[in-house]
């Protein structure tokens, strides 16, 4: 079993900047594919960013120079480092693994999911 849960959602303004944390748990190692996915009210769920077993990462196009993901394994914690927020940016935060070394930024690709983190900015 894999437990995610995340944290460092909240209300910004527009330009301001948020870290969303991701504590990773259980039956998970550094082999593990981590990203980061986002849904709005009435919208799909959406990948925001990933990072691979070679930490090579990739970004939505809306998210790019913006965002960045980052894991810390000494602490078993994923990081987005979200800067230069957009009220489009408004959403749930979802932390999500997979045990496959490399995954592409579509849901499907993971299998373990946390419970997700609210972001709202404000314009």
């Amino acid at each position: 079993q894999v437990q995610l849960v995340e944290s460092g959602g909240g209300s910004v303004q527009a330009g301001g900047s948020l870290r969303l944390s991701c504590v990773v748990s259980g039956s998970i190692d550094s082999t593990y594919s981590m990203g980061w996915f986002r849904q709005a009210p009435g919208q799909k769920r959406e990948g925001v960013a990933t990072s691979d077993i070679a930490t090579t990462t990739s970004y939505a196009d809306s998210v790019k120079g913006r965002f960045t993901i980052s894991k810390d394994p000494t602490n078993n914690t994923v990081y987005l480092q979200m800067n230069s927020l957009k009220p489009e940016d408004t959403a749930m935060y979802y932390c999500a693994a997979d045990a496959r070394p490399w995954v592409r930024l579509q849901p499907g690709d993971f299998d373990y999911w946390g419970q997700g983190t609210q972001v709202t900015v404000s314009s």
